[in-house]
């Protein structure tokens, strides 16, 4: 049976799908697979069209900037891609391999932003496709007075973990906080800088309790074993620019998995505009080319300023209302003693991660990279020097450096979104009061505490990012347990508009200051084993 039936649709006619979802990124996927194991059909759209053909790395970084004559391809872009994005927050989006990810989202989603920096995708497999694979759990007390159960999380974060792969499973002092060892594969081998770290801080160790410093490997959503038809990593540090053997978990990976329950079927270029009421259904249309698809329920995972939008507009909800994000920050650390270390294959993404009590309420999460795959542009313009003098520094200087990040609680974050007269959503962002001083204070704590394991946290290096720069957003729906207008319930499930479920990080309450993704995976997870059992006694 076609999948476009439901063009032409009279009251009477039952609509052809159990479920539609919008979005196939993480939280898409994730809720897409209890639906179908449970015999439902479902059908998932997204707005990719054709992408054309992406030239990725297949040799190692450092022999493909060495030896390959058409790098440019890959570091530059046949439209140029690279330099026409010089002024972007994140090296992600400079990379013309991943051009495709990033294209089109504000436009065709009519998101407009005021000192804030919004950030989705269009593309199959969401922002998937380019992000940094930080995993982590939420323990019991991050999920204290929120309408999740703990025990439910806990078994779909196994689910999901298991399925996706994740690596970096050691017995450290962020094994805890983390929570995912159990279900993890062996880490990643650390390069000599990440080495030297490690090795400073335990023999160092009894000293960095006291100043709410904890250090440990990185776990990461990328495989260090082969998992299905998946290789591991080899060390090649193309991370930034694409990976060949797909070791980085993208949710784009799992269409073929779910193409296989014969109840599942996925439309690319279908741009969700409207939301409409029929019959006791929902039906979503693409107005460009005036398709149109009907289900019983709707689950909106199309990354969180997309779906709140589609939320708010079916709501006519036109009051600001809080979007959290995680201020974020950048900074550089010099090891003196590895001067001179010749520049070697290493994995591009986080290798060692670290929490810093910074306050009673505010701990902050960081994670450190190889300089090795990222292009020297990322610093030169970060100095206060000339480029020529930037460059002679950097060449001499940058093998013996690695870089940071920082994140911190969504509750500092103060931005908001509202739904405009004309259908469009509106986001503006401001710093939290508290902002400065906290991350002064991290800046400060950093400095100190990398210098006794033998890293100088650069001068004028720790830079503070824009709101939104994290592109970790959560919050514009929340669930709660006895929602209003603008909230969820605690299957994410609008209130206001029945049938109509938000599963993506619009609906988590809460953001701290740990990766985000894997959560928000777990929730979708759990929602839909709970709508997979309803949904099958109402057909019943």
């Amino acid at each position: 049976m076609p999948v476009n039936c439901c063009v032409k649709v009279k009251p009477s006619v039952k609509p052809e799908f159990d479920v539609i979802i919008v979005g196939s990124g993480p939280a898409g996927t994730s809720v897409a697979y209890p639906l179908v194991k449970a015999g439902l059909k479902v059908l998932m759209v997204d707005a990719q069209a054709s992408i054309g053909s992406s030239v990725l790395p297949t040799r190692p970084f450092l022999s493909a900037r060495a030896n390959d004559a058409h790098q440019w391809k890959w570091m530059i872009g046949d439209n140029f891609h690279a330099l026409n994005q010089l002024d972007a927050v994140s090296p992600k989006l400079k990379t013309p391999t991943h051009a495709h990810v990033f294209e089109g989202f504000s436009a065709g989603n009519r998101i407009a932003t005021d000192n804030f920096i919004g950030v989705g995708s269009l593309a199959t497999g969401g922002l998937s496709n380019a992000w940094g694979c930080g995993v982590a759990t939420l323990g019991a007390s991050d999920l204290a007075g929120l309408p999740i159960d703990h025990a439910e999380m806990q078994a779909s974060y196994e689910t999901v973990a298991r399925r996706i792969g994740i690596s970096g499973r050691i017995d450290d002092d962020l094994s805890s906080y983390f929570g995912l060892d159990e279900w993890s594969q062996p880490p990643l081998p650390l390069d000599a800088l990440h080495q030297r770290l490690l090795d400073h801080y335990a023999r160092r160790r009894s000293a960095f309790p006291e100043q709410g410093f904890r250090l440990g490997r990185s776990r990461v959503a990328v495989l260090s074993q082969p998992l299905d038809a998946r290789k591991a990593c080899d060390l090649s540090g193309n991370c930034l620019w694409g990976c060949h053997n797909q070791a980085l978990y993208s949710a784009s990976q799992e269409l073929q998995k779910l193409k296989q329950y014969p109840g599942f079927q996925h439309v690319q270029d279908f741009l969700v505009e409207d939301l409409q009421r029929q019959d006791g259904s929902w039906a979503v249309t693409d107005h460009r080319s005036s398709r149109r698809f009907c289900g019983t329920r709707l689950l909106l995972a199309a990354g969180t300023l997309a779906s709140t939008r589609l939320a708010l507009k079916g709501l006519n909800h036109s009051a600001p209302i809080p979007l959290l994000s995680s201020p974020t920050a950048a900074f550089l650390l010099w090891l003196p003693t590895m001067l001179g270390t010749p520049r070697a294959p290493a994995f591009g993404l986080g290798q060692l991660s670290f929490a810093l009590q910074l306050s009673s309420s505010a701990t902050a999460f960081g994670s450190t990279f190889s300089t090795t795959g990222l292009p020297m542009t990322e610093f030169v313009s970060r100095l206060p020097l000339s480029k020529r003098h930037s460059i002679e520094l950097l060449k001499n200087l940058l093998s013996a450096c690695v870089v940071g990040n920082l994140f911190l609680p969504g509750h500092l974050s103060h931005n908001t979104a509202a739904l405009r007269p004309d259908g469009s959503l509106s986001i503006n962002g401001h710093v939290h009061p508290e902002l400065p001083g906290l991350m002064k204070t991290a800046e400060t704590k950093l400095r100190r505490i990398y210098w006794k394991m033998g890293a100088l946290l650069m001068p004028m290096s720790f830079t503070v990012g824009r709101p939104g720069a994290d592109i970790h957003y959560a919050g514009t729906l929340p669930m709660h347990a006895t929602p209003r207008i603008g909230q969820t319930d605690r299957l994410g499930e609008v209130a206001g508009l029945p049938g109509v479920h938000v599963v993506d990080g619009a609906c988590l309450p809460r953001l701290t200051e740990k990766s985000h993704t894997l959560t928000l995976m777990a929730n979708a997870d759990r929602i839909a084993r709970s709508l997979a059992t309803t949904i099958g006694h109402q057909k019943a």
